[in-house]
């Protein structure tokens, strides 16, 4: 039984493959109605009279309104789709990711699949809008689809969404307390984490390990002996020895007055005799 952030990182990995494949899609049908929208606007403006600008409104066998620069506008939509579903393709790659985390910030690393999601809706809605063919239809549809179910995710995941599918978070051990999925190429756990018990003992005792791990026994686990006499006797039963620092002043302190052998201190400077 795997751990339920294996099947998160394959979920949102299986979502954003199906998310890339529908933009493909509709990037393959955008450039398939742009070439046929102009194809059937050439064959309209040689063919076409008067009366049949009159009474159509979109031009045959293509999504062109007729009315004024409606072809300009009608390639100017086809450009802008293709650009959008580029941008939003790479953005799903996550390259460069700086580029989209300074310019795009809605489509970087720090925010989740609900702007992704809303942009798929926009784009599908806009294709669906218009009456194409079979392939096209399908394609937006799809797109429109992963779009809703991106806005889903990003419901529950939040912002964290884009950070549980990225191969880098689970190869880094120390954005996952867990271990990642992936395996690593090297151990970052610590080969010790605690000496043996009595060792730094055995080490101050002179090589006497058994005198060692007997004193060692002696000892309680959580307390130890403290600065008393106990703790002294202990140490010196060790081979410890602990000595008292000297007592010294620091060089700006004053000197102390030197005492008498009476036990009065005597004055600093000698007083003069010198009769008046």
């Amino acid at each position: 039984m795997l751990p339920p952030r294996v099947y998160f990182f394959f979920g949102l990995n299986g979502i954003r493959a199906l998310s890339i494949i529908s933009m493909l899609l509709v990037l393959a049908s955008s450039i398939f109605v742009l070439v046929k929208d102009i194809e059937a606007v050439n064959h309209f403006t040689k063919t076409a009279t008067d009366e049949d600008y009159a009474n159509c409104d979109y031009i045959e066998n293509s999504t062109v309104p007729n009315q004024p620069a409606g072809v300009f506008w009608a390639v100017v939509n086809r450009m802008l789709i293709i650009l959008e579903v580029i941008v939003l393709i790479l953005s799903e790659i996550g390259w460069p990711s700086k580029f989209f985390d300074t310019y795009f910030p809605v489509l970087g690393q720090n925010f989740g699949l609900g702007p992704l999601g809303i942009f798929q809706c926009l784009l599908g809605a806009t294709i669906l809008s218009h009456h194409v063919d079979d392939f096209t239809l399908v394609a937006a549809f799809f797109l429109f689809s992963l779009g809703c179910l991106n806005m889903f995710v990003g419901l529950i995941f939040r912002e964290k969404a884009k950070h549980k599918r990225s191969l880098m978070f689970w190869r880094n051990p120390d954005s996952n307390s867990k271990g990642g999925i992936l395996p690593t190429t090297h151990d970052l756990r610590p080969q010790f984490t605690r000496p043996a018990t009595g060792m730094v003992s055995a080490l101050f005792s002179g090589g006497n390990n058994e005198k060692a791990q007997s004193t060692e026994r002696q000892e309680p686990t959580s307390t130890g002996f403290g600065f008393g006499r106990k703790g002294e006797k202990t140490a010196g039963l060790k081979g410890f020895l602990i000595s008292r620092p000297l007592e010294s002043l620091p060089r700006y302190a004053p000197q102390p007055r030197a005492e008498s052998r009476s036990g009065s201190p005597e004055p600093r400077f000698a007083s003069s005799t010198t009769a008046l």
